[in-house]
């Protein structure tokens, strides 16, 4: 469990603690669903795939660089052949192939039999009140996701716009509950996704760790969290010591097993274990490092309605070609069988 440690805001010490005893009252069903490893291999479902069907996407800033000379078109169409069911936009236009149509796009999106699952935007640009962002312009966000029929609409950019204390948090969350209740009202969910350093602690109360002040402080029925599974990691690695050396471990699984249904979404990013490396990890295609995802996804799949209520999105930064990255994450994740788990 995370617990949250003491502080000197009463109400938020309140929030934390409620999420602490959810936590516990949450303890026993994460412990039966993280489990022994062979668990799943005595029940009727045997040989199950662990990724449910129809769930598998792919974050198209991993293939930025295809679509730049390509065009949505062609790589669309490998996704489609590789057994890709959805796609997460990371911009909305073709770069060198050509110009294209929100319009064009949705319609290009659904031909190759994907659906548009989500796609991240800038939270703010104070320098640029033109600047496409939730900010600064968030009625057009929520008008062109809407145009594309998206059912999520997120951020990838972590809650630090008025610096990494408490109360910058809170303000952040704020901004974030007037976004998701803005998109909730168009019948859409907003959403964040994590780097490590939200996982970090404030610089004014140094007990408390940042992303326990986000869940605090967002409203579950309108801000959502998209995990991102490899940074969740390296976050732990970094951050699971406090600056004057005391012990703070937290399992990023048991975040979400605490509170699935604020987990809609989750970027699949894999990573070779090195200790010798600031984050603990060295980013690989999905497959070849060490987190262990036949566990995670089986763990989120067993809560209640998991296995439709998730969405999993394959990712890598910078992968060495990334074609090929998409090939072997998608085999590689329908390869899965909870008889192995």
């Amino acid at each position: 469990m995370n617990r949250p440690s003491k502080h000197t805001d009463p109400e938020l010490s309140h929030k934390l603690s409620r999420r602490g005893m959810l936590g516990v009252a949450a303890g026993a069903t994460a412990a039966a669903l993280l489990g022994t490893p062979t668990a799943a291999a005595h029940g009727k479902d045997r040989g199950r795939p662990v990724l449910p069907p129809g769930r598998l996407g792919i974050q198209l800033y991993s293939l930025r660089d295809k679509v730049s000379t390509l065009g949505f078109a062609a790589v669309f169409a490998e996704l489609q052949r590789y057994g890709y069911d959805e796609v997460e936009y990371a911009g909305y236009t073709q770069g060198s192939a050509g110009p294209i149509t929100l319009r064009q796009l949705r319609r290009l999106t659904r031909d190759h039999g994907l659906r548009a699952i989500g796609s991240h935007v800038g939270y703010h640009n104070d320098n640029d009140p033109g600047a496409y962002t939730f900010a600064q312009n968030l009625e057009k966000v929520l008008d062109d996701a809407q145009a594309l029929g998206l059912a999520h609409i997120g951020t990838a950019s972590g809650p630090w716009r008025y610096g990494a204390t408490v109360d910058g948090w809170k303000r952040c969350a704020e901004e974030f509950n007037q976004y998701g209740a803005a998109a909730k009202a168009r019948g859409m969910k907003f959403y964040q996704h994590n780097h490590a350093e939200e996982f970090s602690f404030a610089t004014d109360e140094p007990h408390v760790r940042l992303y326990d002040v986000l869940l605090a402080e967002t409203d579950p029925d309108l801000v959502y969290l998209e995990m991102d599974v490899y940074w969740a990691y390296a976050g732990q690695f970094r951050f699971s010591r406090r600056a004057d050396g005391t012990p703070a471990p937290f399992d990023p699984l048991r975040y979400v097993l605490e509170q699935p249904d604020r987990y809609p979404l989750f970027h699949v990013k894999d990573g070779e274990r090195d200790i010798s490396a600031r984050d603990g990890y060295r980013m690989v295609d999905v497959g070849d490092g060490d987190i262990d995802y036949r566990r995670f996804i089986s763990a989120v799949t067993r809560t209640r309605g998991g296995r439709l209520d998730h969405h999993w999105q394959a990712e890598h930064d910078n992968p060495v070609d990334s074609l090929t990255f998409a090939r072997k994450s998608s085999a590689h994740l329908h390869s899965l069988r909870e008889k192995d788990c």
